[in-house]
């Protein structure tokens, strides 16, 4: 018998070798990467009206680094961002990769309750949050959760209900929402004041980075609660940076594509099938605007001449269904990645055929798996 139960525990999936597994820290690849190519585009933010190179975005994100330390921050800390795509997202991906500290990726369309279970399921000590989004008044929602923001101190949160919060940044930079907000926040930070605490050139940031390991936990990801509250799936630099480059090399990227990312970052598509993507191997990331919109992305494709596209498939038949599509040269498009949910034949072929996407690609995974496990 006992030699039976050995044979049934012995079991161990191994896929392929060949091309060795990454065994930096993300803040250490990214490193390397804008030392080799800085002067190449990294990140376009077009509803921003913001562009980064490699060397600038890496320098940004170790501004934010030092910041995130100046609030008292130390290795293994949770760090919500509760936000729709834009640059000051993907600066908390870097900045906390950078220092240990444990991005932890909240749901736009959360409401109260919601994120109040998120933050102290983790413990989140600081949040960075988009002020309001169409109907979703963010700061708002703080507010109710902690009126105790009205009379702290920014970074001195002593909050009842949400008990291990201590720093609330505000993004005020350009995009909807933020010009028409009061000047102050009581109680919270704007992103800009948060970035102007930190240097780039703040020791203590390759200190900490030497003392990190591939295996630590870096990202906590809320998978949908299909079956009871969400989840918090925990990964480490080892898993999402390694899924990313196999992601990138399943679709022949290079640092000559420029990939449009319309698919939300709080989620696995956009973090990890989008953004670790490219920086592994130094492509572009275009965020054509901060939430879905099908003419903002054909925009972006033609304007900045997008190699890539993502989307679930109802965004590509958004895209392809628009009055206006045969309007917009789409002729540079090769590849990209439809996933999220079962992608119809008809569609696929619409959008190789329409859409110039011969080396479109269809990924599977789960939340647990950093995500992808299967790509065509």
């Amino acid at each position: 018998m006992p030699s039976q139960v050995n044979a049934l525990t012995a079991s161990y999936a191994k896929g392929g070798t060949d091309v060795p597994l990454i065994e930096q820290t993300i803040g250490d690849f990214f490193a390397a990467m804008a030392q080799r190519q800085g002067s190449r585009d990294a990140l376009v933010s077009r509803h921003q009206g913001l562009r980064y190179s490699y060397a600038q975005l890496h320098m940004a994100a170790r501004q934010l680094a030092s910041a995130l330390l100046s609030q008292g921050l130390v290795k293994g800390d949770r760090v919500g961002i509760w936000s729709h795509n834009n640059a000051e997202w993907v600066l908390m991906q870097l900045a906390t990769a950078q220092v240990g500290l444990v991005l932890v990726n909240i749901n736009p369309a959360y409401r109260t309750s919601e994120v109040e279970y998120a933050l102290n399921k983790v413990g989140c000590k600081a949040l960075v949050s988009m002020p309001r989004f169409k109907t979703s008044d963010y700061l708002g929602m703080l507010r109710e959760l902690a009126p105790e923001l009205a009379s702290c101190a920014p970074g001195q949160l002593q909050s009842k209900r949400l008990p291990a919060l201590r720093t609330v940044a505000w993004i005020d930079a350009a995009g909807p929402g933020a010009a028409d907000l009061d000047a102050e926040q009581p109680g919270m930070l704007r992103f800009s004041q948060l970035m102007a605490q930190g240097t780039s050139a703040d020791e203590r940031i390759d200190a900490i980075a030497a003392t990190l390991s591939n295996h630590d936990p870096i990202n906590i990801q809320f998978t949908s609660g299909t079956t009871g509250f969400p989840k918090g799936a925990t990964l480490t630099h080892r898993n999402i940076l390694n899924n990313g480059f196999f992601i990138g090399e399943c679709m022949r990227l290079t640092p000559e594509d420029r990939l449009c990312i319309p698919v939300p970052l709080y989620h696995c598509f956009g973090m990890v099938l989008g953004n670790l993507a490219c920086f592994t191997h130094g492509s572009t990331i275009v965020y054509p605007n901060d939430g879905f919109d099908p003419i903002t992305v054909l925009e972006a494709v033609q304007a900045e001449k997008c190699t890539g596209l993502h989307g679930v498939p109802t965004m590509f038949i958004a895209e392809l269904d628009h009055p206006r599509f045969a309007e917009f040269d789409l002729s540079t498009l090769r590849t990209g990645i439809m996933a999220g949910s079962p992608c119809p034949i008809e569609v696929m072929k619409r959008v190789v055929r329409d859409m110039h996407l011969s080396e479109i690609t269809i990924a599977y995974g789960m939340t647990e798996t950093s995500p992808v496990s299967c790509q065509s």
